[in-house]
């Protein structure tokens, strides 16, 4: 079972496999460069109530499976992932990386991969939510609530009728 994590009026348990290419695919990353590279994004992300799982990868390419708090925006964090080690990496591994970039060219190419993994397939959650509460509610007499489509709200005029509006 997937370990929960729990914050002030929040309980989650969010995991993301985060891809990164090196700029041009240059296969600069050594083992040592992996090391340092390790650290700055355990640092980053203890600073962001995230957690490193998992981190590897080849000489132009990183793989990281991170354990994500829900105060984070996504986009963000990976911005400073980024930008930390590449700053960090690029000053102490100056004459190795500059084999490969010139002038002050980033480590990374600006794309990125962000899946989510862990915790229970698709159908299994989709099958969960939609039997929540359809029958508990029924037995104890409580009338289940009325869904509407999505963009609509009944309208006062007559039961059943619906007014858009958006």
């Amino acid at each position: 079972m997937t370990k929960l994590h729990s914050g002030s009026h929040v309980v989650f348990s969010l995991h993301l496999h985060i891809v990164f290419v090196t700029k041009y695919r240059r296969k600069v990353l050594t083992q040592q460069i992996f090391q340092d590279m390790k650290q700055v994004f355990e640092r980053v992300l203890s600073a962001n109530k995230s957690k490193l799982s998992d981190c590897n990868g080849e000489a132009d390419h990183v793989h990281l499976r991170v354990d994500l708090h829900p105060d984070n925006n996504i986009s963000d964090l990976i911005a400073f992932l980024k930008s930390a080690s590449s700053k960090i990496l690029r000053e102490k591994y100056r004459p190795e990386i500059d084999q490969y970039y010139w002038g002050k060219a980033k480590l990374w190419h600006d794309s990125k991969c962000i899946v989510s993994c862990g915790g229970a397939p698709l159908e299994a959650v989709k099958k969960y939510i939609q039997n929540q509460s359809g029958g508990r509610l029924d037995k104890l007499g409580v009338p289940l609530p009325l869904i509407y489509p999505r963009h609509t709200i009944p309208t006062a005029q007559a039961d059943g009728e619906f007014r858009r509006f958006c």
